[in-house]
C-alpha cells in the first residue's frame, strides 16, 4: 500500500496524494509539462535538474521505460507528480516499469493529485518552490518560510560531463541503417486547397568530415546522435572549459547545448562564450546556449511566469512566416528589447505569447534557437536547424 504524501507549495497550498518512488523528502522548484508522451525523455533530461515536474497528461507509465530512449545516463529531476501511474506497462521494448525506475534511481514522486488544478495554479501564479513529504505533522509556516528561501543555484555544474570525450560520426548511410534514397516520411503540401503527398529522402551525410565541438551545459543524447548520424565527429567539452581549449581543437563549428537553470548563474561560461563569439567560428546555440550567447553579446534574459515545457509550442520563422510545432523546456527567455540590432536580430518568435525563440547574429556565422531543434518532425528536411548549421559550415569553408 502506497503511503500518504503531501505536496506543499510556496503559497501555502497543500495537495494530498500517494507516494510512489523514493520516500525521501525533497525541496525544489515545481513546473508543469504538457506532453502527452515522452516521459522517459523528461525524466532523463538534464534540463530538469533542480525541478519537480508535474505531468498534465493524466496517465503516465503505460509504455514503461526503455533505456534506449533515455537522454542521459540517469534521471535528473528532483521529483515527479502525476495523476495516475500505470502499474503494468504494455510495450515490448520496455525494460522497467515507471515506478520501479523511480525506486531504482531514488526519485520521489506522488500520484493521485489533481494535476489539472495544480497546473492551473502554476499557470496563474507562476513557478514556485515546493516540498514533498510523507510527514503528516508538518508545520505549514515553517515549511513555507523554508520554501521562500530555497535557491536552485548553478545547476549546470551539476549536470555537465566531467571530462572531454569524442563521439565519432557514421561513415555511410548504411551505417545509419538505411540505404541512400530511403523514404523517411511523406511531407504534406497544400496547393490551391489540394493536398499532395511528396516523398522526402534522407540527405547524403552533409556533416561528413566535419569536426564539431559541443559545449555541454546539460546536453541530451539526441543532439549528439543527430550530429554523429550526419557524419560529424563530435568532441564534447565540460561547461567550464575555457574558449582557448575548445578553439585549440580546431573545430569546424561549435554547438552550445541546452541545460538547466538561470542563465545569469553562468557568468564564467558567459565570458568564455564571448571569446568564442569573437573567434569567427560558426556557432549554433540551443535553449540555454541560446540565452547565454545573447547575454555574452550584451542582451538580457528574464524569468517567465510558468515557462514553456512540452511538445506542442508553435514558433514562427520570421524569414519566411512558416510555423513549426516544437518541443521546449525552459523557464527563462531572451528579452528582445535588449538586443542591439547592429549585432543580432530575432529569428523565431513564439506564436502564443510573442516571446523570442531564436536569434540571427548579423556579422557572424552564428544563430541560436530556444527550442529543441532535433525534435520537430516538420523541421526535418529543408527546415532542419542542424542541417542548416552544417550547411553554413560547408559554405564558409568554400
Amino acid at each position: 500500500m502506497n503511503r500518504e504524501a503531501f505536496l506543499i507549495l510556496e503559497n501555502g497550498q497543500v495537495f494530498k496524494g500517494k507516494r510512489i518512488g523514493s520516500d525521501k523528502e525533497v525541496v525544489s522548484e515545481i513546473v508543469f509539462n504538457t506532453s502527452m508522451t515522452g516521459y522517459p525523455q523528461v525524466l532523463s533530461s538534464p534540463a530538469y535538474a533542480g525541478q519537480t515536474v508535474v505531468m498534465t497528461y493524466p496517465l503516465i507509465g503505460n509504455f514503461g521505460i526503455c533505456y534506449d530512449d533515455m537522454e542521459s545516463e540517469k534521471p535528473w529531476l528532483d521529483a515527479l507528480i502525476i495523476r495516475e501511474a500505470s502499474k503494468e506497462p504494455s510495450n515490448f521494448r520496455s525494460d522497467i516499469s515507471l515506478i520501479d525506475f523511480l525506486n531504482k534511481y531514488d526519485v520521489p514522486g506522488i500520484e493521485g493529485i489533481d494535476t489539472r488544478a495544480l497546473s492551473k495554479t502554476l499557470r496563474d501564479n507562476g513557478v514556485m518552490n515546493c516540498m514533498i513529504t510523507s510527514d503528516p505533522n508538518f508545520n505549514i509556516t515553517t515549511v513555507t518560510e523554508k520554501l521562500k528561501e530555497h535557491k536552485t543555484g548553478n545547476l549546470v555544474e551539476k549536470v555537465t560531463c566531467r571530462e572531454r570525450y569524442i563521439v565519432p560520426g557514421v561513415k555511410s548511410l548504411e551505417e545509419n541503417g538505411v540505404m541512400s534514397g530511403y523514404v523517411v516520411f511523406d511531407s504534406a503540401r497544400y496547393d490551391d486547397g489540394q493536398r499532395e503527398k511528396e516523398p522526402s529522402y534522407i540527405k547524403e551525410l552533409n556533416g561528413a568530415g566535419l569536426k564539431i565541438a559541443l559545449l555541454d551545459l546539460g546536453d541530451i543524447y539526441n543532439i549528439i546522435r543527430s550530429l554523429a548520424s550526419r557524419g560529424c565527429d563530435v568532441e564534447v567539452f565540460p561547461a567550464q572549459t575555457e574558449a582557448r581549449e575548445i578553439l585549440s581543437s580546431h573545430p569546424n563549428g561549435i554547438v552550445i547545448s541546452n541545460g538547466p537553470g538561470d542563465p545569469k548563474e553562468c557568468q564564467g561560461i558567459i565570458n568564455e562564450i564571448k571569446k568564442l563569439y569573437d573567434a569567427n567560428v560558426p556557432i549554433f546555440g540551443i535553449s540555454l546556449g541560446h540565452q547565454l550567447m545573447a547575454l555574452a553579446t550584451g542582451g538580457d534574459t528574464r524569468k517567465m511566469v510558468h515557462g514553456h515545457r512540452g511538445d506542442n509550442h508553435p514558433v514562427k520563422d520570421l524569414s519566411n512566416g512558416r510555423v513549426y510545432i516544437t518541443a521546449q523546456n525552459h523557464g527563462y527567455v531572451v528579452d528582445t528589447e535588449s538586443l542591439d540590432n547592429d549585432i543580432s536580430v530575432p529569428y523565431f518568435v513564439n506564436v502564443n505569447d510573442g516571446s523570442n525563440e531564436g536569434i540571427q547574429y548579423i556579422h557572424k556565422n552564428i544563430f541560436t534557437v530556444q527550442f529543441q531543434p532535433e525534435s520537430c518532425c516538420a523541421m526535418q528536411g529543408e527546415g532542419c536547424m542542424i542541417d542548416k548549421f552544417l550547411d553554413r559550415i560547408t559554405s564558409s569553408k568554400n
